[in-house]
């Protein structure tokens, strides 16, 4: 799946596909103005992946002391972009990640 055919899926669905990485889920509540759905996701995860949506998730909270923390648990490097950027870079290579997602 593309950023292109995520971004279409959430334009046409309000629900989350549960078939969907939690990582991806994550980033999808949160682009739906969830907040904290997307918090309570990946926060639940154990995975690096979820790791990094948290990391994302407290940086745009403005808590960038845990964002820190959580950058670290997923072993990337703490981002300067910007949100709507990282977002996008997030999901990009999270949905490289899992081409078996149609």
């Amino acid at each position: 799946m593309t950023l292109n055919e995520f971004a279409q899926l959430m334009e046409k669905q309000e629900g989350c596909p549960s078939d969907l990485p939690k990582a991806l889920q994550g980033l999808w509540y949160d682009k739906k103005g969830n907040w904290d759905k997307a918090h309570q996701i990946v926060q639940d995860a154990g995975d690096a992946d979820s790791a990094w949506v948290h990391a994302y998730l407290h940086r745009e909270e403005g808590d960038l002391g845990n964002a820190r923390y959580w950058y670290r648990r997923a072993r990337k490097s703490e981002s300067q972009a910007a949100l709507n950027q990282e977002w996008e870079q997030i999901a990009r290579e999270l949905l490289d990640k899992s081409p078996q997602l149609v």
